[in-house]
């Protein structure tokens, strides 16, 4: 008997390939979405994640309860994980293009908690805006710790930032933050999967972030890699969860102002791998201590398919 139904059942769930922060096909971060998740259990959420083999699928519950409007889960091909930046903005794309919405506000359910989403205008589509978790700052990795991480990247010391520390930092799912001096630094970086696997065991954290302010576009703040073999997640192409942390670091560090009405700033990844995506990063402080973290971007449906389930 195929997974996830009983003899009588029988599911139609409704599936789409979303490439998040970009306006081109093709581009950006891909993301599975299945918008009528209702009644999948988890094993096949984990079986449909790994069929469709993008970095993390999204599945939409659409009962609602007390304080939000929808519940979503994210699967990589290899395990649930709390929250993900890109599925995040492509569930929520197709969320407001099935109900037809140009604006409005979402409430989510996730595992890193309540949060809203924001649907705004743009043009003749849309931006979503994602509300992130609570900032979290981590353990500064150094000594053994830090080496390992090198030889896991393939760089060394000298291809560093040493202006800013190597830290792990959270707005609900933790990135390892690795400042690089260049952009050619970031490019060469060739990942060992197994000390990376090993050393996300040994500090709790799967995720490592590699970023430069040399980003060789005007108006773009940084270019970044990020990296997360231990979740089946060789490179990612365009990160929410890495480049919302990155800005709330920025700000405790000096790199960007701190201000109470917000700072936005733009970032680009997905280079290396030819899936080239923009984010708009958006760090909101007080008392000079960031407190809050949006990140808001464009997507483009690749295609909808359906999965019959007997």
């Amino acid at each position: 008997m195929p997974i996830g139904c009983g003899k009588e059942a029988m599911m139609e769930l409704r599936v789409y390939q979303v490439d998040s922060f970009t306006k081109e096909l093709f581009a950006g971060n891909p993301a599975g979405v299945v918008t009528n998740a209702d009644g999948l259990g988890e094993s096949v959420m984990q079986a449909i994640a790994r069929e469709l083999n993008n970095s993390e699928t999204a599945f939409i519950f659409n009962e609602g309860g007390a304080g939000y409007d929808v519940e979503v889960r994210f699967f990589t091909p290899t395990r649930e994980v709390p929250i993900c930046g890109h599925a995040t903005i492509g569930a929520h794309y197709v969320y407001a293009k099935e109900r037809g919405l140009s604006s409005g506000m979402i409430v989510q359910k996730t595992k890193a908690g309540i949060l809203p989403v924001e649907i705004l205008p743009e043009g003749d589509d849309i931006r979503v805006v994602m509300t992130q978790a609570g900032i979290e700052f981590g353990a500064l990795l150094d000594g053994d710790r830090k080496a390992v991480l090198l030889r896991g990247l393939g760089i060394g010391p000298a291809d560093l930032d040493n202006s800013l520390p190597i830290q792990i930092v959270s707005t609900g799912h933790s990135k390892v933050l690795v400042p690089l001096s260049s952009r050619s630094r970031l490019d060469s970086i060739k990942i060992d999967d197994a000390l990376l696997s090993g050393l996300s065991a040994e500090i709790g954290c799967n995720g490592f972030f590699a970023f430069t302010f040399d980003s060789g576009e005007p108006g773009v703040l940084t270019s970044g890699r990020m990296f997360a073999p231990a979740i089946g997640i060789r490179e990612d192409p365009v990160t929410g969860n890495a480049n919302g942390p990155l800005g709330a670091y920025l700000t405790r560090y000096g790199r960007l102002e701190a201000r109470d009405e917000g700072l936005t700033f733009i970032i680009k990844q997905g280079e290396a791998i030819g899936r080239k995506g923009y984010m708009k990063v958006h760090v909101y402080s007080k008392g000079g201590e960031p407190w809050l973290v949006k990140i808001s971007g464009n997507a483009r449906i690749a295609f909808r398919t359906t999965i019959l389930l007997e």
